[in-house]
């Protein structure tokens, strides 16, 4: 069974937050040190700094241990905009399916709400292209981050 068949999301708690601390560490280190910017206190303070487990989901994978990944959706500006934020995966679960598994439960929550969803990524990241095969586009970028946006699905007129 691969992780993308069996996975479950549960809403995060308080302590959740270390684990995950380390989850975020251990998922940017590549792409940190790609850039220059790895440092272990930062990475781990930076989720300590914004963690809001009311909007934050774990995702657990059945017969192991611990946080598979994690992802927070947060209502954002404009209205009518979500930013998908912290969304980490144990680097040992990349490439197969899981990250798109839930990257897609996501987008169907937002969709059915009509909402759009804008999310950062670091600069030569790989994650970039799995949000762009989920319908994101280039809003802006600077030498580090790569600023993306889905708008909201179009209405349907009903008949």
């Amino acid at each position: 069974m691969t992780a993308a068949a069996a996975w479950t999301l549960r809403p995060a708690t308080a302590a959740d937050l270390e684990p995950l601390a380390e989850l975020r560490a251990a998922a940017m280190r590549p792409d940190l040190e790609r850039l220059g910017r790895h440092d272990e206190h930062r990475v781990r303070q930076r989720l300590r700094d914004a963690y809001r487990p009311e909007h934050t989901s774990v995702v657990e994978v059945p017969g192991r241990p611990g946080p598979a990944g994690c992802l927070a959706l947060a209502p954002d500006d404009p209205p009518g905009t979500l930013l998908l934020e912290h969304f980490y995966l144990d680097p040992a679960l990349h490439g197969r399916g899981l990250g798109t598994a839930v990257l897609r439960a996501a987008l169907e929550r937002a969709d059915a709400a009509g909402l759009a969803v804008r999310l950062n990524v670091l600069q030569g990241s790989p994650a970039r292209r799995l949000y762009e095969r989920h319908g994101f586009a280039l809003e802006s970028e600077d030498p580090v981050d790569v600023y993306l946006h889905r708008p909201a699905p179009l209405e349907r007129p009903t008949t």
